[in-house]
């Protein structure tokens, strides 16, 4: 499998490539060349598989010849070997129409666990051959940032700095991040929002000389291989619900849009997704880009969901290249104009394209309240803000049964939302309890470029000594 990237002018690149590059060096974002193709008889035959089979089967033809079949199946047999459920992502029915998929039962409580736990081990496994050294940075709404720092620290051959918003993640989430003391794990919280700092990530890997002197690469969603760690749980889903004779429709609470982006890589592949519903809170980008064609920023407004207070979704790209015929230059020149006046307009051509697969919904705090007390009262579940979001928007499109939510956190996450909504205050598993009586450690910083750079050129490895 060969890795080409969303804007055309950088190198192509192989999965290890591609794993330890993140983002393209065009600043684009890397895809594959082609997408592979699973026939019928292929997806049903993963009916009763184990998640990790499964896993091994959807991973394959991206992976390619970069990692042995055998070296393929440990990897993956050990990033899912902590998490506390035997299924690893367990379906829960809600009512005849309805499902939750709980992507929750990692080690940080959050979906981002189930791609990152085996990201962790690529890189440990790339980096062990090449000797080489990678220093990590990254930019997080909550979940992302503890998911890779529970999955990296004390790692040999990386050193991590991950920026959060200060104030503007919950206090579970933070303390997930800057209790860990590992010494290749640093914790920044910048004087901004997400997008400011999904910004000076992304200044960070166009500034050559400092993107070149420190090796840097990347593990949210602008990193290939943990999106397509999310395509599995689509397969192992659907074919419990009956593909490849029945088909599935998903309904995804987004923010940066690499979470549903997963679910249209899993449609392109064969999996017969009826609808892909993207659920956005009031922070509604995404929302506004797939029905008036209007992708433009505005300003960030903090919610009870933090994680999807986006104004930016750096996967959207991916979508747009599909939807401009796979074009380079095209998607180039697009995303330049977006950069540089913070709007673009969406052809009705793509728009026409992209809701073969896609519906949307906007769903403010006051629905997402409801729906936390309607799973409460007429199901028996208590689910987070953000899985709220994507079931309202299940609930209110009219996608055919039956139609799974993707609950991404654990709502001992959210837990004053939570209570706010239905009068239960969730308790953390036992598996993350003490997390209120550590040690936090993190600096803040301002959200300019000199400022990250300079901090992080202090305590991080250089390339040029990394042998």
């Amino acid at each position: 499998m060969r890795y080409i990237s969303t804007r055309g002018a950088a190198p192509v690149l192989d999965f290890e490539g591609v794993t330890l590059a993140g983002l393209a060096s065009d600043g684009g974002l890397y895809v594959p060349e082609t997408w592979p193709r699973f026939g019928k008889t292929a997806i049903a035959g993963m009916a009763g598989m184990s998640y990790v089979e499964t896993a091994l089967r959807v991973c394959a033809p991206f992976v390619g010849p970069a990692m042995a079949e055998a070296e393929l199946r440990d990897l993956l047999t050990r990033a899912y070997a902590g998490f506390d459920h035997a299924a690893v992502t367990p379906l829960v029915q809600l009512d005849q129409r309805h499902w939750l998929l709980e992507l929750f039962h990692g080690p940080t409580l959050a979906f981002k666990d189930v791609a990152m736990q085996a990201l962790g081990l690529f890189f440990e496994a790339f980096l062990a051959r090449s000797g080489r050294h990678v220093t990590i940075v990254g930019a997080t709404s909550g979940d992302t940032g503890s998911a890779a720092i529970n999955a990296l620290a004390g790692r040999d051959g990386v050193e991590v700095f991950m920026l959060h918003p200060q104030g503007r993640v919950s206090d579970v989430q933070r303390r997930q991040m800057t209790t860990v003391l590992a010494p290749n794990i640093h914790n920044i919280a910048i004087e901004g929002n997400f997008d400011d700092a999904q910004a000076l990530v992304k200044a960070m890997f166009n500034d050559r000389d400092f993107a070149g002197r420190f090796s840097l690469s990347a593990v949210n969603s602008i990193n290939w291989a943990r999106l397509m760690l999310q395509v599995v749980y689509y397969f192992y889903t659907a074919v419990r619900l009956g593909a490849p004779e029945h088909p599935v429709s998903f309904s995804v609470p987004t923010g940066n849009f690499g979470d549903v982006f997963a679910g249209y890589v899993a449609r392109q592949m064969g999996l017969p997704i009826d609808r892909l519903i993207v659920a956005t809170n009031e922070n509604d980008i995404l929302h506004r880009a797939l029905t008036l064609g209007d992708y433009s920023a505005g300003v960030v407004k903090p919610t009870a969901s933090p994680s999807m207070d986006i104004q930016v979704s750096s996967n959207f790209e991916r979508l747009l290249f599909d939807l401009a015929g796979r074009d380079g230059s095209a998607t180039a020149a697009m995303m330049r104009g977006f950069e540089s006046a913070r709007a673009l307009s969406i052809s009705a051509g793509q728009r026409a394209g992209a809701a073969l697969a896609f519906d949307s919904a906007r769903i403010d705090s006051d629905t997402m309240a409801q729906t936390i007390r309607w799973a409460r009262d007429k199901c028996g579940q208590v689910i987070d803000p953000h899985t709220a979001i994507g079931l309202a928007a299940a609930r209110a499109c009219g996608a055919p049964a039956p139609v799974v939510t993707l609950a991404t956190a654990h709502p001992a996450k959210f837990p004053d939302a939570v209570e706010r909504a239905c009068g239960i205050r969730p308790a953390l598993p036992t598996r993350v309890q003490g997390l209120f009586d550590r040690e936090e450690r993190y600096v803040t910083l301002p959200a300019e470029l000199a400022a990250i750079e300079a901090y992080i050129a202090e305590l991080a490895r250089p390339a040029a000594v990394a042998a």
